[in-house]
Formats: C-alpha cells, sequence, structure tokens
C-alpha cells in the first residue's frame, strides 16, 4: 500500500511537471528580455526564411545592375552576333552548292550538263568523286521494236517466209489503255532481248553459257507469241531482229538524233522441240492477251 501510493505521487508529480513546460512553452512566444525569443522576429537577421531583398539571394537584384547571359548567339554581343549570323549563312551556301554539284556531277547527262560540265568537274575532281550514278541504267533514249518472221512448212510439203511481225507492238497495244498491265507485255520481251544483246558481241556470238541461255530463252519468247497465230503449217525456222529509232530531242536542246532506224538482224534458227511451249506457257500467253 505504501509502495503503490509512492508511485502514484512520483507519476503525478512528473505530470504537473509536464504540464508547466507545456504551458511555459506555450507563453513564451512572447518577446523575453534577453533576445532570444521562441519564434521568429520580423526582420530579424537569424530567421529561417530569406528575407525577400537579403544578401543572401540568389537572384541578382532589379537595382544591381546585373543581367543574364541568354543562350546561344543570343547571349553574344551584337558585333558576335553579325558575325556568326555571316559565318552560318556562307556554310549554308556552301552545303547547298556542295549538294547541287553532286547531284549534276551523278544524275545522267542533260542540257545542263553539257553546258557546265567543265565547271561541275572543277568542283567534283578530285576531292568529291563519285563512283556512282542516280540513274542506272540511265534512262532510254531510242525506242526498240523487235520482230520476228517464221519459215512455214504448209500441208503440201512447201515452204513460205511470213513477213515481219512486231512483237513489241503487240505489247504496246495489250499496255496502252490499261489501268493494270500485265509484266509479262511490259517486261518479258524487253528484257529478254536486252539479255541476248548484253551476252552477245556485235557479230551474234554468244559469251558463254549466258550467252546460249539467252537464245533459247528469246527463241522461246518468239514461239510462243506465233504459236498464238494461225500461220497455215508448222513453223521450221524463224529469224529475229530489232528495229533502233531515236528518240527526237526535245525543241529546246541542242542535241541532234539521227532519223534513221537501225536494224539488227540475227541468223535463221531451227526450231526445235526444246523451243515449243509447254501447254502451261500457252495458256499463260492467251491470258496475257486478254
Amino acid at each position: 500500500m505504501d509502495n503503490r501510493g509512492a508511485i502514484d505521487g512520483e507519476r503525478g508529480g512528473m505530470d504537473s511537471d509536464h504540464g508547466g513546460s507545456s504551458a511555459g512553452e506555450a507563453s513564451g512566444t512572447g518577446y523575453s528580455g534577453d533576445g532570444h525569443s521562441g519564434g521568429a522576429h520580423p526582420g530579424d537577421g537569424h530567421s529561417g526564411e530569406p528575407h525577400p531583398g537579403g544578401a543572401h539571394s540568389g537572384e541578382p537584384h532589379p537595382g544591381s545592375g546585373q543581367q543574364s547571359a541568354g543562350p546561344g548567339i543570343a547571349g553574344l554581343s551584337f558585333g558576335y552576333q553579325v558575325v556568326a549570323a555571316l559565318a552560318l549563312s556562307l556554310i549554308g551556301l556552301l552545303a547547298c552548292a556542295q549538294v547541287a554539284m553532286v547531284f549534276l556531277h551523278v544524275a545522267p547527262s542533260n542540257t545542263l550538263t553539257k553546258q557546265h560540265g567543265k565547271t561541275i568537274d572543277d568542283w567534283i575532281y578530285p576531292e568529291f568523286e563519285q563512283n556512282w550514278k542516280l540513274f542506272a541504267p540511265n534512262p532510254l533514249q531510242q525506242n526498240i521494236h523487235v520482230h520476228v518472221r517464221a519459215e512455214v512448212a504448209g500441208p503440201d510439203g512447201r515452204r513460205t517466209t511470213t513477213g515481219w511481225m512486231s512483237l513489241s507492238h503487240e505489247d504496246g497495244e495489250a499496255i496502252r489503255g490499261s489501268f493494270v498491265p500485265s509484266h509479262v507485255n511490259q517486261n518479258e520481251l524487253r528484257r529478254g532481248w536486252d539479255f541476248y544483246v548484253n551476252s552477245h558481241d556485235s557479230d551474234n556470238r554468244p559469251n558463254g553459257l549466258r550467252g546460249e541461255l539467252s537464245e533459247r530463252y528469246v527463241r522461246r519468247i518468239a514461239m510462243l507469241r506465233l504459236s498464238e497465230r494461225d500461220l497455215g503449217g508448222t513453223v521450221e525456222r524463224i529469224q529475229m531482229r530489232s528495229a533502233t529509232t531515236l528518240i527526237p530531242p526535245p525543241s529546246w536542246s541542242t542535241e541532234k538524233a539521227k532519223p534513221r532506224t537501225d536494224h539488227r538482224v540475227l541468223p535463221w534458227w531451227d526450231v526445235t522441240p526444246d523451243d515449243l511451249p509447254a501447254p502451261r506457257d500457252a495458256a499463260r500467253g492467251e491470258e496475257g492477251t486478254k
């Protein structure tokens, strides 16, 4: 009993001490005589928050005469800004001139390059030499028509020779006016003939295996086209040729083109079973003509 009373007395004394200190803190917000008040006095140099006009502020004072420098050219003085603008303009002009000269150098031959070819070469060589062309191969400047004729054996055994038939004209008629022209009509004969010409010399001698392959290819194309015609007999031999005519230059060009047509005539070829079209090729040829 005595011990419990002593403990309760000590606990009550502690509570009274705590209440007194809290009251003292609550009432100690006023100004004390020794200058150490519990709160921050307005305008006090020891305040936790910076004074709007204090010396420790990070921003320059409006009346201090200091100016913050802007980024880039705007931060330079007027004289340096003029020099920088002139330098950038010169670099831009040189870059545009370089792009234009390289474009004219790699572009196909035209009126501008013919008139100023030396100036372009002086700019390009030797530092900026280019070994490629903008268009490869160059756009065609000539019309090439591929013709074929056949030697036909009639039912009575007599042989007759047909006239020249233009296979290119037939392709052109199939393409003209069509919104979705066939790739066969556009590319088969044209690329086949280019394949033959590039793999044979001027005397029509093949240059290796590719030359023999191209010869068989154009023969099969010719027989595929002839199989669609009624020639009155069996085709025994065929002969092909090309007719090349230069495209007339525009009126403003000083270039001269020969108006004549050059022919390249191939030798006669005997038709073999390998030259005859398979049934699926004949069906494809009929579909391309529709």
